[in-house]
């Protein structure tokens, strides 16, 4: 008789191999390619290289991501706050709906950099103008989901609390809310998976301390090397903020099983 937990972990470790092994054979073909073809460090470093040149750098490096990371971590707080208040309003309101829905969708029409030089005008060079490019870049995608999320509430639960006599308040946090969750937390990871990219860019226009900056400096040095190594720390940084929704999610939802990712056609 097969064992549950056996069977649990070998799910597991195929599900992370399959990827790892997509990697290593990306890695190794990438230094096969800089050795054949005696591609010049300034044009493509070798991994090798990369990794070297980015421990050696490494004092400069951390701080540089630590300030990136919390004009990202900072901007998911505030978009987070915006995007439910917004979605909550617009689900709430026939009217907000109406007023504040196409607004929604049309700032997504603004690209970021063009945005870039107008905050940091009028919040300056330190972290403000970052945070809020974040918040602007990422809450969309939250918004959305909570608001699709809202709308997926079973009738049946709302039908039934209007007959024990629940108000529009109640439905939203006993109902709706919960309701909402699933597609807020797909949202969350959606946002998660942009916030760093959003924060070097703006740094890129304007800023003291961070990777975009760290990043300008090497490029300007011909450093080729060390801007591999930030866009290394960059995924995975991600990677971590992403790992660190996942876990909010099953732990804000115990009862819901993970959603199955190979369907049998």
């Amino acid at each position: 008789m097969s064992n549950p937990a056996e069977g649990s972990s070998g799910r597991t470790l195929a599900r992370y191999l399959a990827p790892a092994l997509v990697l290593a054979g990306l890695v190794i073909a990438w230094a096969l390619v800089v050795a054949l073809f005696a591609v010049e460090p300034e044009v493509l470093p070798g991994p090798g290289l990369v990794v070297e040149s980015t421990w050696a750098d490494r004092s400069a490096l951390a701080p540089a991501a630590w300030t990136t990371l919390q004009e990202a971590v900072l901007g998911i707080a505030v978009a987070i706050v915006l995007a439910v208040l917004l979605a909550v309003a617009i689900d709430w309101s026939r009217t907000a709906r109406r007023s504040l829905y196409p607004l929604l969708v049309a700032s997504q029409t603004i690209p970021i950099i063009a945005l870039a030089p107008l905050v940091v005008i009028w919040f300056g060079f330190g972290q403000t103008p970052k945070i809020v490019l974040v918040a602007l870049f990422t809450f969309f995608a939250i918004a959305v989901g909570t608001l699709q999320g809202l709308a997926s509430s079973d009738p049946d639960s709302m039908d039934l609390l209007r007959t024990m006599g629940a108000g529009r308040r109640q439905l939203l946090w006993r109902v709706r809310l919960p309701s909402a969750l699933p597609q807020f937390f797909t949202g969350l990871k959606v946002a998660v998976a942009y916030s760093l990219v959003a924060a070097i860019v703006a740094e890129f226009v304007g800023a003291e301390q961070g990777l975009g900056v760290y990043m300008t400096g090497a490029r300007n040095a011909l450093r080729t090397d060390l801007v591999f190594g930030a866009v290394v720390v960059t995924a995975l940084l991600t990677l971590v903020l992403f790992g660190i929704v996942a876990l909010a999610e099953r732990l804000a939802m115990p009862w819901r099983r993970p959603s199955q990712t190979e369907a049998d056609w």
